[in-house]
């Protein structure tokens, strides 16, 4: 099994979820890096970029990995299309690098004028955003002072009325997780979740988190708060399980990972 180096720390959840499937189908393919570039048309040095986390890569490159993996390609663009919104969204669409600057081994040129036109479409809008809200909030700012000013309050005319102070919105409040254990079938389940291959990577939240702490609990690795959120606790205690367990150390939680935690 590989020992990949540890992604960026910053490395949004959504692409760290594509990578690690693409490490895992080269892993599971036996090909060296240069073996994959001579069956995907791309270059070595982009295929350590991809899976160093440091660029996206396109979606052919994907599907062509997908094939030689024996994985669904269908299941795999999809992560990539979630992947690539994350990878735009990141710091603004125009300091995120896009993921069409890698193409097929031998053509490694930038698309600079699409790129160029992308920021300058992007710009625009923005610009026209703040124009209109500037103009709202003149707008909302003069009504309120007329009515302030021709508004006749327990002072007399003239006086502006006491301000009533809007009914606060009471938050909603966040769900709550108990550990119920049960073992079915010579596997652990704790009554939060069944599942036994979803991707979760820090920054998630849901029942799916809370099950994973709950049979982290169990194995005597503590996850922190039993709250659902995938944080630096729990992360912490992943990598302690999977090293535990000779499995790669990467702090996420997939199909190995939860076999560990449901034994």
């Amino acid at each position: 099994m590989s020992r990949w180096k540890e992604l960026p720390v910053e490395l949004n959840p959504r692409v760290r979820q594509l990578v690690v499937r693409l490490r895992r189908l080269k892993d599971h393919s036996g090909l060296s890096l240069r073996q994959l570039a001579a069956k995907t048309g791309y270059s070595t040095k982009s295929w350590e970029r991809y899976l160093g986390g440091r660029s996206l890569p396109p979606r052919d490159a994907v599907e062509a990995l997908a094939r030689i993996g024996d994985d669904d390609p269908t299941r795999l663009l999809a992560l990539h299309e979630v992947a690539a919104d994350a990878w735009r969204d990141r710091r603004g669409a125009v300091s995120a690098p896009p993921c069409d600057t890698d193409l097929p081994a031998g053509t490694e040129q930038e698309r600079i004028p699409g790129r160029a036109l992308r920021i300058a479409v992007v710009a625009g809008v923005v610009t026209l955003v703040l124009a209109v809200s500037s103009a709202v909030l003149v707008a909302v700012r003069f009504s309120v002072n007329h009515e302030d000013r021709t508004t006749a309050g327990p002072g007399g005319p003239g006086v502006a009325s006491a301000a009533v102070p809007p009914k606060a919105t009471p938050s909603p409040s966040r769900p709550t997780y108990t550990c119920r254990y049960q073992r079915l079938d010579g596997h652990w389940y704790a009554g939060n979740s069944r599942t036994r291959d979803a991707i979760l990577v820090n920054g998630l939240a849901g029942p799916e988190i809370a099950e994973a702490q709950c049979l982290l609990r169990r194995t005597g690795l503590s996850p922190g708060d039993i709250d659902g959120i995938y944080g630096p606790l729990t992360e912490n205690a992943v990598k302690r399980l999977q090293k535990r367990a000779d499995l790669v150390v990467d702090g996420i939680i997939g199909p190995h990972t939860w076999k560990a935690l449901r034994e």
